[in-house]
């Protein structure tokens, strides 16, 4: 949905077809140029005459001409600068499909980061409200010690707090939970809105190892990532910038003609001049050579390699990026992996000292302040469980995406564990 609605990818296909009609454009300068020339005129002119001929010493001519005329003008050689421009503008063509790879790949990333992000939003939301019955099941049983005359007012005044903070939070989750509805729908290329529904995933199972070692997953990304790709095509493309460059310094051979069906109705003020209506042309095979421009072939050819040389800079420097990418995106998949396992843990032990703690309380074994306590402990562990989730697949697919993987067929770096517990 994304793909088809998110302004970003019709830009950048766009600007993928500019570059193919720009190759095609470049591949024009194969052909010969054929134009068409209609000339219609009247020519009022002297022509000295001897004057035994003329008494005057001048004729003066008046010349109507009619003239439809088609030239034509072929590049027949020069020294590869039509080639190496062509080059320039195929390599300039494939690094913007590239570019259209790479934008798709940003985008699904961030479609699957807000994604994501809702998910956490609404799972905090549920353990938002999760919390905020625990808290008034604590409150219930002050309030029922209270009534027995086994509790204090001041405890029952603190569990009526914890509830009133539950419920300030429950609220708070509740916006976030929207505003990330409306970050999902903006991602995707739709109206900003909260009204979408998402499919939860709450049965999805989870990552649970890499298949890959890093060594594998860096080059991996060397080789897949659409950015190094259209870097390198852009290094080819400046390459051949500068072969065209260095052909200016050589000569052009063109072949030019014209044919014309040229009427004329001459008059003159002395003698008679006859009509002629005759088909006229011209060939013409010449050799263009610049021999001095003041300096603009050198320059030009000094731009090029410098270009080249950004272009090579720009790689090293996408790389070095890359690998550090690679490596934050691999450590913080194996971070997640342990947060999440610790999260787990922590949920399931906090939910026992709670519930023993409020048994306890019930009995007057424990005072209300340890059952608070064990509250507090329990919605933070909800919390923790409830990111660690969703850091867990986000990693994942930042890992997918930081190696190029993201939108191919190819081995994915992660396994999933199954439902009965089965790879």
């Amino acid at each position: 949905m994304a793909e088809h609605h998110n302004p970003s990818t019709r830009i950048i296909w766009e600007r993928a077809k500019q570059k193919a009609r720009e190759l095609g454009v470049a591949q024009s300068a194969y052909y010969p140029e054929l134009e068409g020339l209609a000339v219609f005129g009247d020519e009022r002119l002297i022509n000295p005459f001897p004057k035994p001929l003329a008494p005057r010493g001048y004729v003066m001519v008046e010349i109507p001409v009619v003239k439809p005329e088609a030239t034509l003008q072929y590049l027949i050689f020069d020294f590869g600068k039509r080639g190496a421009t062509v080059d320039s503008a195929k390599q300039e063509k494939f690094a913007a499909g590239a570019d259209v790879i790479q934008v798709n790949q940003a985008l699904a990333f961030r479609v699957a980061s807000a994604y994501y992000q809702l998910m956490t939003a609404q799972e905090r939301l549920q353990a938002a409200q999760d919390t905020l019955r625990t808290a008034q099941t604590t409150q219930d049983a002050a309030e029922n010690r209270l009534s027995n005359g086994l509790a204090t007012l001041p405890d029952v005044l603190q569990a009526r707090a914890e509830t009133a903070q539950a419920a300030f939070d429950e609220d708070s989750a509740d916006g976030d939970e929207k505003i990330a509805r409306v970050t999902l729908t903006e991602a995707v290329g739709a109206d900003p809105s909260p009204n979408i529904v998402i499919d939860g995933q709450k049965s999805a199972p989870l990552p649970e190892s890499l298949t890959m070692s890093i060594e594998a997953l860096i080059d991996r990304a060397m080789k897949d990532r659409p950015d190094l790709m259209a870097q390198t095509l852009r290094i080819r493309s400046a390459e051949a910038r500068i072969r065209a460059a260095r052909a200016e310094y050589k000569p052009q051979i063109v072949l030019s003609g014209s044919a014309a069906q040229t009427s004329i109705w001459p008059t003159a003020d002395y003698g008679q001049l006859g009509p002629a209506s005759e088909p006229t042309w011209s060939v013409e095979l010449g050799v263009h050579w610049r021999i001095f421009d003041g300096g603009v072939r050198k320059n030009e050819l000094r731009i090029a390699e410098s270009k080249r040389r950004e272009e090579a800079d720009e790689l090293t420097a996408e790389r070095d990026q890359t690998t550090r990418e690679v490596w934050t995106a691999y450590i913080a998949f194996r971070t997640a992996l342990r947060k999440h396992d610790a999260a787990v843990a922590l949920l399931e032990s906090a939910n026992s000292s709670y519930s023993a703690s409020l048994e306890a309380y019930k009995y007057g074994v424990k005072n209300l302040v340890d059952v608070v306590t064990a509250e507090k402990q329990l919605a933070q562990a909800r919390l923790s469980s409830v990111s660690a989730r969703s850091e867990l697949f986000l990693e994942a697919v930042n890992l997918e995406f930081a190696t190029g993987n993201l939108l191919r067929n190819q081995p994915a770096a992660t396994r999933l564990q199954s439902q009965d517990g089965h790879q």
